[in-house]
């Protein structure tokens, strides 16, 4: 007899819950956050593309600016070796016979033969910032001429620095760079999410280095202006990095990072006086013997070790050119002589010197330096042309053709978002509207908790992106009550 079974009872196996891919991961991810990078790419290259585009035609001017600096003050800079050099202690002599007035800021050694000395004057008859060098052949230590000067640029070089810095407006001027330093990155990073993800959802990624020569119209445009991104896009950091770290607001604020985690340039300590640092071994230059000529200012030039005193002791402790000379501050502080090598290798070998004995007090050397303190030195030198020379020169001026030209284009793009049909000045469409309610909250209170921090370091940047939120409220409203 069979035996009966009991039912079973049906149970329903647990399905599995849906698993997404990465791909599809991603997929979902950026399609919440394209709409808030297109919408802040597109106004942040509208609204601030033209400060970008002015520093970046004034970088280009600047590039030519040491070859121009050469030829321009050639016959101030060099001279014709003739028999046995003039001390130092002579030519300064000279160059403060035919500059009376004003303090001497520092003495140029000549870095070859045939290279004039500069000393640096101050004078009030110059812009607030700049001085006057004095060049003086070291053979007859007669005066060759001089002009005025921002830090080592002379006359020309200084005015192309500072019309790009500030476009000869002043401190009010500054905020066109520092504004264009600030969203640089910003824009360049965008733009690369966006190229990225169209390269994906496309799945094209080689025109992420090359353009398309297949597309035509807005399309054409777009590829050439991405793909000079991409190529660009290190050195457009680089460059808005280092803008940053010499602007008004943000360099501050930079400058006090820096400072509180000692990723700043040391220098010898030059206090003479017990307790000074360096002075503590030699307590007794605190007199005022220590510093000779204390109610002359000029006679430390000659009395005690004296300038050429200095120059010898930094030349036995090993410094090399260009070496700067600067004198005591005041009665109680040393002589300092400093490397001022910029290029490739970088030299920023530095001494304090007794003004009395020319006993070398202190020494720092580059290799001593902090990593941070380097990287920075580096990437300012990069910014500025002389890292590498004339390679330096031709990348930055690669660069700054690079963004010219990816502005334009970006414009062109807008240009060519017009309404179909439209004629005369009529641009582009904006992005779509709603790009922030469409984050989930949690996302979007991260997003401005970050975006809060990011606008109080770099100020220029949260200022400029109220303004612009702000702008983009008042536009929606005005559209809604037409």
């Amino acid at each position: 007899m069979p035996v009966p079974t009991l039912p079973t009872q049906s149970r329903r196996a647990p399905q599995a819950e849906p698993r997404i891919d990465p791909p599809s991961r991603w997929r979902a991810w950026w399609s919440l956050v394209r709409p808030l990078v297109l919408r802040l790419h597109f106004y942040a290259g509208v609204l601030v593309a033209p400060f970008i585009l002015v520093a970046s035609v004034t970088g280009l001017l600047y590039t030519i600016a040491p070859q121009v600096e050469q030829i321009a003050y050639h016959d101030l800079t060099h001279v014709t070796p003739s028999g046995d050099q003039a001390t130092l202690a002579e030519q300064v002599a000279a160059a403060r016979a035919s500059h009376p007035d004003g303090d001497i800021l520092r003495v140029d050694v000549p870095s070859a033969p045939d290279r004039s000395t500069r000393v640096v004057f101050t004078d009030e008859t110059v812009p607030a910032g700049y001085d006057m060098s004095v060049f003086v052949n070291p053979y007859s230590a007669g005066v060759e001429g001089q002009v005025r000067s921002y830090g080592q640029w002379l006359g020309f070089r200084a005015w192309l620095d500072e019309l790009h810095r500030n476009l000869h407006l002043g401190a009010f001027g500054r905020h066109y760079s520092e504004l264009a330093a600030s969203w640089l990155w910003v824009v360049a990073l965008g733009g690369l999410m966006l190229w990225i993800g169209k390269s994906r959802r496309e799945r094209r990624a080689r025109r992420l280095i090359a353009p398309d020569p297949a597309a035509t119209g807005r399309s054409r445009v777009m590829s050439w202006h991405a793909v000079i991104g991409v190529w660009v896009l290190l050195g457009v950091l680089a460059l808005s990095v280092s803008g940053l770290t010499w602007s008004r607001f943000a360099g501050e604020n930079i400058g006090e990072v820096r400072t509180a985690l000692s990723w700043t340039e040391p220098t010898p300590a030059t206090s003479l006086l017990p307790g000074g640092g360096a002075a503590d071994e030699h307590a007794q230059h605190g007199s005022a013997e220590a510093a000779p000529g204390a109610e002359e200012p000029d006679a430390v030039f000659s009395d005690g070790a004296g300038v050429d005193g200095v120059l010898a002791t930094a030349r036995e402790a090993g410094l090399g050119d260009p070496l700067y000379l600067v004198p005591p501050a005041d009665a109680a502080s040393a002589w300092t002589a400093a490397e001022n090598k910029r290029d490739w290798p970088t030299g920023y070998d530095a001494i304090s010197v007794d003004p009395a004995s020319g006993e070398m007090l202190d020494r720092v050397e580059f290799a001593d330096w902090p990593v941070m303190a380097k990287l920075t030195d580096w990437v300012i030198g990069a910014h500025m042309g002389i890292l590498f020379g004339v390679a330096n020169q031709l990348a930055l001026a690669a660069l700054a053709i690079g963004l010219i030209v990816m502005t334009l284009l970006g414009y062109r793009m807008w240009w060519l978002r017009r309404p179909r049909g439209a004629t005369g000045l009529r641009f582009g469409r904006p992005a779509p509207r709603g790009a922030w309610r469409r984050l989930p909250w949690p996302a979007l209170v991260g997003l401005v908790a970050v975006t809060g921090v990011v606008g109080w370091f770099v100020p220029m940047l949260g200022i400029s992106l109220v303004a612009f939120l702000l702008v983009d409220v008042a536009v929606g409203v005005a559209r809604r009550r037409g």
